[in-house]
């Protein structure tokens, strides 16, 4: 499951996969804005088949914590 989110987020934020991490901040290290993060966020309820509420969006600011959320 890291490499499929991984995968989506350097399709949704044009990074490059392989320096990608589960420690990755979406903001900090990737500098996304909302717009990106809405948009990555959509992809991985397809992706997935699972919707996740937006009180959720808070805690997913690393891949390795939206991996750890999708697994629950």
């Amino acid at each position: 499951m890291l490499e499929k989110v991984k995968e989506i987020v350097a399709d949704s934020l044009g990074a490059d996969v392989s320096t990608l991490t589960a420690e990755s901040s979406f903001k900090e290290d990737l500098g996304a804005d909302s717009l990106d993060l809405f948009e990555m966020v959509m992809a991985f309820e397809e992706e997935f088949g699972r919707e996740i509420p937006t009180e959720d969006l808070e805690q997913l600011t690393t891949i390795g914590a939206v991996v750890a959320y999708l697994e629950k």
